[in-house]
């Protein structure tokens, strides 16, 4: 019986709970907001996250573990305030339609959570209580991170719906500089799913390609400097986690094209080396590699320049097709292989890409509807040509967001067709975001979403039988304030009045010494001022 004085609210879903040193905690969907219907059946992105403890205090823990418990708390409200989280109550947004067509009855009379693909469900962990008690099971809810477009267009005549989704494994998650390359098993950072699908009349059909990092042993660690050499792990394996890599790949998506756009030339000219190497080492015959020097090739915007490497995967993207299915449930066509693409952060370069392939698999699709006639351009069509292109400029910026913390680069493309100094005005701003970003805040959002995922588990012991993980040093942060203090100090001196000079001088001479501190921190140890992760290794 509810007593009759407690609060109550209207709460949309149960994400899990997460256990804390105070006690388990509630994660409750409390904001929703409708993005649009696949099938009839409605898909909707979290607008907001709540965390409930299961006491009322902390009255129990002794003051350190309260300080502790207090940190894991921030940590977990941090996670849930994260951006790209979508559900649906009766929808398995999960799966592509390729692979929703061919489960059996079976699979698709059990529940939502038991045939959801466990490599996008972003609570698996938090719902494990959940799971393991049969009369709470009519609660669980798998939730996917990522990104979900959906629009009703019409072209000529014709109403179409347009879908895009981007599904975020959740194996090797983390940021941008702190998780790269590959695992022992396989799996590999920034690794997503992105399906692009059209609707028409009952008539279903999809393209669907991959991106995710470089599948070595490598890593990119921050260290204040603004360019990070890749560095390539000499004495490690990287042969048997590749070819597990590409076992999985091959056994989701079929063939491979691994499109690889890092520079071929300076920093990054050792990892596409080596990359090749293992690929050519492994030599499967499903698997192809596909260089091109994306920033060499299009340098001073000649994005147009892109054109050289799509004739070069012509061949292969008519050979992998895409998948249709008619409204009498006849499948007309099949997707028998991928692009998996990247380059050093598999975002800005690969999202461009990735839009321009998927531009010219609609474009088919549309003709074998009989929207479009044979001969007749998708980019004549105004109207669906926004939407698309905006579709997949604000896909880039969800995706860049949940990897690098800003939006991505080159989005000025990918919404008009063409390179604009307002557009490289705003990559150099989102540029000089992701270098603090990544240097002063990333162990934080890494150590959230560990605590999320469940890469990392609270002992209820911390702070009793031995110290907690988490990290106590402030001096990282030292540096922002800094920098902060030599900038007043800059502009204080600049609006003081030139018959002060005694004044001024003392001001410009603060911000000269704050200037040198700053570069030598820079210089000589930069690393302990960045703000690295305490609960996973890295």
């Amino acid at each position: 019986e509810i007593p009759g004085s407690v609060t109550s609210k209207e709460i949309f879903g149960i994400f899990g709970i997460i256990h804390l040193i105070s006690c388990p905690y509630l994660i409750i969907i409390t904001g929703r907001s409708r993005i649009g219907d696949i099938n009839g059946e409605t898909i909707w992105k979290i607008n907001k996250l709540e965390v409930l403890s299961f006491r009322r205090g902390t009255y129990h823990l002794n003051e350190e573990q309260q300080n502790i418990n207090k940190h894991y708390v921030s940590l977990l409200e941090y996670a849930c305030s994260m951006e790209g989280l979508y559900f649906s109550y009766t929808y398995d947004i999960t799966h592509t339609l390729q692979r929703l067509q061919k489960t059996s009855p079976e699979f698709k009379s059990m529940a939502l959570y038991e045939r959801a693909d466990h490599r996008f469900v972003w609570n698996l962990h938090a719902l494990r209580d959940l799971m393991a008690q049969p009369d709470l099971q009519q609660y669980i809810l798998p939730v996917m991170c990522g990104f979900v477009f959906i629009k009703t267009c019409t072209i000529k005549r014709y109403s179409v719906d347009m879908i895009l989704i981007s599904r975020r494994n959740i194996f090797r998650v983390g940021t941008r500089y702190f998780t790269r390359g590959i695992d022992e098993d396989g799996n590999v950072a920034n690794n997503v799913e992105t399906e692009q699908a059209i609707i028409y009349n009952g008539n279903k059909s999809s393209f669907v390609q991959i991106r995710g990092s470089i599948p070595l042993f490598w890593k990119q660690r921050p260290n204040l400097k603004y360019k990070l050499k890749p560095e390539v792990m000499a004495d490690a394996d990287h042969v048997c986690p590749a070819s597990r890599h590409f076992d999985q790949q091959i056994l989701q998506y079929g063939h491979q094209t691994l499109i690889d756009l890092i520079n071929q030339t300076g920093s990054e000219q050792s990892l596409g080396i080596a990359y090749k190497g293992v690929v050519e080492q492994i030599n499967y015959k499903e698997v192809r590699y596909e260089a091109f020097d994306f920033h060499h090739e299009c340098k001073n915007m000649k994005y147009e320049k892109l054109s050289i490497l799509l004739d070069r995967l012509e061949s292969d993207r008519v050979r992998y097709g895409y998948f249709m299915v008619r409204n009498d449930g006849s499948v007309v066509s099949a997707q028998t292989g991928a692009f998996r693409t990247n380059c050093i952060d598999c975002l800005d370069r690969t999202n461009v890409v990735q839009s321009m392939l998927a531009h010219l698999s609609v474009q088919d699709q549309l003709q074998r509807l009989g929207i479009l006639s044979s001969g007749e351009k998708l980019s004549d069509q105004k109207e669906f040509q926004n939407v698309y292109m905006n579709a997949w400029a604000d896909n880039a910026n969800t995706v860049s967001t949940q990897y690098s913390g800003t939006g991505a680069l080159k989005t000025d493309f990918t919404r008009t067709g063409k390179r604009t100094v307002a557009g490289a005005f705003n990559d150099f701003v989102n540029s000089a975001t992701r270098y603090y970003k990544n240097n002063f805040t990333d162990g934080f959002r890494l150590d959230s979403l560990a605590l999320l995922l469940g890469t990392y588990n609270v002992n209820v012991r911390e702070g009793i039988d031995f110290p907690s993980p988490l990290k106590k040093g402030q001096r990282r942060r030292l540096l922002p304030l800094i920098i902060l203090f030599c900038l007043s100090m800059l502009m204080i001196s600049l609006v003081i009045p030139e018959t002060n000079l005694q004044l001024q001088f003392g001001y410009v001479l603060f911000w000269g010494v704050g200037v040198l501190v700053t570069l030598g921190f820079m210089f000589r140890s930069g690393t302990d001022f960045v703000n690295m992760p305490s609960l996973v290794s890295v």
